[in-house]
C-alpha cells in the first residue's frame, strides 16, 4: 500500500486520473475515496489467494526456467521500447520504469517467484479485464476511475488503458514478494 497509495495520491492531485463523485460514498482520506484504499486491501488478497488455491490444487502450477526467461525478456523488451517514445508520460512511465526495475530485481534475485506467479497473474488477468473494465466504463453509464490520456499512452484493452495490466502486474508481484519475504523469515524462525 505504501508504495501504490502514495502515487495513487499524486496522480490524483496532479489530474493524470480521477474518480467519477456519482459512484463513490465521498468520504475520503489523503484525497483519495474510501473505495479506493480498501482496493488496495481486497484486490491483493483476493489476487493472493486465487494464486495459493492455484498452487494448492496443482503443486506443478509454475512456469520453466525457460518459459520464465522468454516472458522476462519479452516483456523487458516491450516496456522499454515503449518507453523510448512516452517518457514524457507519467503514468506510463511510473509504471513501466517500476515495473521494470521490480522485474529486473525479482527475475536476477529470486527468479523461482517469477517462476511461481507469472501463470497465476495471467489467470488473474481474467477478473481483471471484467473488473476493471466496468470500472473504466464498460457496461455502465460512466467511468468509476477515469484516466487523463495525455498522461498515458491513450491505447485501451475495451475501455481499459494498457498501462493497467503492467499497474497490477506491478502490485500484485510487490504483495506476492514481500508476502513471501515474510513467509521464509517467520518459517526460518520457528
Amino acid at each position: 500500500m505504501a508504495i501504490f497509495i502514495t502515487w495513487d495520491v499524486i496522480f490524483t492531485k496532479t489530474g493524470i486520473w480521477g474518480f467519477n463523485d456519482a459512484y463513490i460514498t465521498g468520504f475520503k482520506i489523503i484525497g483519495l475515496p474510501i473505495e479506493e484504499w480498501l482496493f488496495f486491501i481486497c484486490i491483493p488478497y483476493a489476487s493472493l489467494f486465487t494464486h495459493y488455491a492455484l498452487k494448492e490444487l496443482n503443486p506443478k502450477f509454475y512456469f520453466s526456467e525457460k518459459i520464465t526467461s522468454v516472458f522476462y525478456v519479452s516483456l523487458m523488451t516491450v516496456l522499454i521500447a515503449t518507453l523510448w517514445y512516452t517518457y514524457d508520460r507519467w503514468y506510463t512511465l511510473v509504471n513501466f520504469g517500476y515495473a521494470m526495475l521490480l522485474l529486473g530485481w525479482i527475475y536476477n534475485k529470486k527468479r523461482e517467484l517469477l517462476q511461481q506467479f507469472l501463470p497465476t497473474f495471467l489467470v488473474i488477468l481474467v477478473p481483471f479485464f471484467i473488473v476493471n473494465g466496468v470500472l473504466t466504463g464498460s457496461g455502465i453509464e460512466d467511468q468509476v476511475v477515469w484516466y487523463n490520456d495525455l498522461e498515458n499512452m491513450g491505447i485501451r484493452i475495451f475501455t481499459i488503458p494498457v498501462e493497467d495490466t503492467i499497474y497490477a502486474l506491478g502490485m500484485l508481484l510487490t504483495v506476492f514478494v514481500v508476502m513471501e519475504f515474510f513467509e521464509n523469515k517467520t518459517s526460518k524462525i520457528t
